[in-house]
């Protein structure tokens, strides 16, 4: 499980840059900064030097490099740092070098992983650091940082306390059964163990999970003409579909991403819903319709300068039971809709930019929320609503009226899971599965 030798990563992204940092770690990792860093000074853990790396007589950079001795480094071993110009070619000769000297190249996560085997952090604050590496908005990443801080560690240890509880009180009822009657053992149990239960489940959010962590997915509907690309370029900022006055001019799916309010958002244009002969356009439409219901929220554009049409009226109530925002377009000719008849619904004119800071706003309204929950990673969420089974099955015994230490079975059990959210209870597969999504160099 643990290769107590030393390694040697890249720890910054490949390719041309201002720095580049090979990190080192293991019991070799003083010595070879000292063999190939020049002048060779008595280093002071914590501190960053100037000087040369050399190799064979020859300079390889001019550079910085800092030690910093167990236990305070990042893995609670010695770890050296050397800060290069970037480049490849002068990180992948830093690290010829290294290997040369018997240091290994590390494996993805590996350094984070010998963080968590030494006792720096759990395994669900190991996760948080690829989690906050791969944040694309600040929702994903205020998440990740919750998470880093031990949030989620928090919220497991006093489950698990509540936990050792219910099982403290089994105990009590199997040694001392004159003191404390089944019926007693087993009502506190069942209490005890279905508020767990509910306690758990609330925790996990996966729609809000996701939506913090891959973004809002919003379509664009309506009929042709009615101005969808228009308002994909407007909420966009930039040209992303191409606008024209011949209906069907978008036949395939449109995605624009971007921030809002650290939300990630992604706007998906549409084919415009209509009946047609076009062997294209019908794919496009189908296609249309699909997005639509997996959509999180359906914008339905209308056009408000004309009546509603039949097939206006059709997309409403196919709808109607869904998220939806509702866009009255084309507001700045004369008005033919009025945005009372609707429900949350929103004018603008995207040809003219008018009204997209309030259609942001409602769109953004459905992200409330989104990343807030306790737990925020699907690993966690589905451990988590396995041991509220496990809790509820234990409830369900007492219920039964089976015998008290039946389960205590169940609630060992429930135990047992949580403990692999924050790595209490761990196997190599676990590891390897968890660190493999890693990085090379975290």
């Amino acid at each position: 499980m643990y290769q107590k030798d030393t390694i040697a990563a890249l720890a910054t992204a490949q390719g041309e840059g201002g720095i580049a940092i090979v990190r080192i770690s293991g019991d070799k990792a003083e010595s070879c900064l000292k063999t190939l860093f020049q002048p060779a000074v008595a280093f002071e853990s914590h501190r960053m030097y100037y000087g040369h790396l050399v190799q064979g007589g020859q300079v390889l950079d001019e550079c910085m490099a800092v030690l910093m001795r167990a236990p305070r480094s990042y893995t609670r071993e010695d770890v050296a740092e050397i800060h290069l110009h970037g480049g490849s070619f002068v990180a992948g000769s830093v690290l010829k070098a290294l290997y040369a000297l018997g240091v290994r190249p590390a494996s993805a996560g590996e350094f984070t992983k010998r963080a968590f085997l030494n006792g720096r952090i759990d395994l669900s604050r190991a996760e948080a650091v690829m989690a906050l590496i791969s944040a694309e908005g600040g929702r994903a990443a205020r998440a990740a940082v919750r998470q880093l801080s031990g949030g989620v560690s928090s919220f497991i240890q006093t489950a698990q306390e509540k936990l050792l509880q219910l099982l403290s009180g089994v105990a009590a009822a199997i040694d001392y059964p004159e003191e404390i009657t089944f019926e007693e053992a087993a009502g506190e149990m069942t209490e005890g163990a279905l508020s767990l239960a509910v306690e758990l489940e609330n925790a996990c959010d996966e729609r809000g999970a996701r939506i913090a962590r891959s973004g809002l997915e919003v379509v664009l509907c309506g009929c042709p003409n009615v101005g969808k690309s228009s308002l994909l370029n407007a909420l966009s900022r930039e040209e992303v579909a191409i606008v024209t006055d011949i209906p069907g001019t978008t036949r395939d799916i449109l995605r624009s991403d971007m921030l809002l309010s650290g939300l990630k958002v992604r706007f998906v244009d549409t084919a415009g819903l209509r009946q047609n002969t076009d062997t294209i356009e019908t794919i496009g439409v189908e296609k249309a319709k699909k997005a639509v219901a997996s959509a999180d929220v359906a914008v339905v554009v209308l056009d408000a300068s004309r009546p509603l049409q039949a097939q206006d009226e059709a997309l409403l109530s196919d709808t109607k039971d869904m998220p939806r925002i509702i866009v009255l377009n084309k507001w700045d000719l004369p008005a033919a809709l009025n945005p009372a008849d609707f429900e949350n619904a929103v004018c603008v004119s995207a040809a003219k930019g008018q009204g997209m800071d309030q259609l942001e706003e409602k769109i953004v309204a459905f992200g409330a929320g989104a990343g807030e929950s306790e737990l925020t990673q699907e690993r966690h969420m589905a451990l988590a609503r396995e041991a509220a089974a496990a809790l509820r099955r234990a409830a369900q015994a007492c219920k039964d009226g089976e015998a008290v230490d039946v389960a205590a079975v169940e609630l060992n059990e429930a135990l047992h899971i949580l403990g692999r959210i924050t790595g209490d209870q761990v196997d190599e597969k676990l590891l390897d599965d968890v660190f493999s999504r890693f990085c090379v160099g975290k």
